[in-house]
């Protein structure tokens, strides 16, 4: 496999790229093809996509990653697996509610944003404290656009990068996680 891929030996997992941001009921039209986007291009790359599980965002993602022969992963607040879109390979049913925004957010190893309301808010602050690399999608409204280029606090510690482009934000996403792979 060459270098840009997510997987680079047969030794090593893959990066696991967690997609997050707006909902069904609040998702708009560009949020979503963007979304499909990231999904297209972590599955070119060989990463597994991992969402909420759910709709909007998560399942423009989820599409993206599938129609270009990728692992979607959806972690949903539900209890049931049928909840799920239909573009999941795995499903996790935590049955927690919102507090499955953590399992999202700690089961990746890099946070893509696209949109979203305070269901992302929460991924991206826990996100935030466990120091993963996060990129906002500018223009994508949201939390992303209000988020995008800073810090959640004081402590400064992860900025909120932004990328306009969508592949080159799933590029940077995968070669931040790395860099932070390595050093731990």
């Amino acid at each position: 496999m060459t270098e840009d891929k997510a997987l680079t030996s047969s030794a090593e997992k893959r990066v696991q790229l967690v997609v997050i941001g707006s909902a069904a009921d609040h998702c708009t039209r560009g949020a979503r093809e963007l979304a499909y986007r990231v999904g297209a291009e972590a599955a070119r790359r060989g990463a597994v996509l991992l969402t909420g599980g759910l709709g909007g965002v998560m399942e423009s993602a989820c599409k993206g990653a599938k129609e270009n022969h990728g692992i979607t992963v959806g972690i949903i607040p539900q209890d049931e697996t049928h909840y799920a879109n239909e573009y999941c390979d795995v499903v996790i049913a935590t049955g927690m509610g919102w507090a499955r925004d953590f399992a999202t957010a700690y089961s990746a190893d890099a946070i893509i944003l696209i949109g979203g309301g305070a269901g992302a808010l929460i991924e991206t602050c826990a996100g935030y404290l466990k120091g993963k690399p996060i990129i906002a999608i500018e223009g994508s409204g949201g939390i992303a656009d209000q988020t995008k280029g800073t810090f959640l606090d004081e402590r400064r510690s992860v900025k909120i990068l932004s990328e306009r482009d969508p592949e080159k934000a799933v590029v940077r996403a995968l070669e931040l996680a790395r860099q932070r792979a390595k050093s731990e």
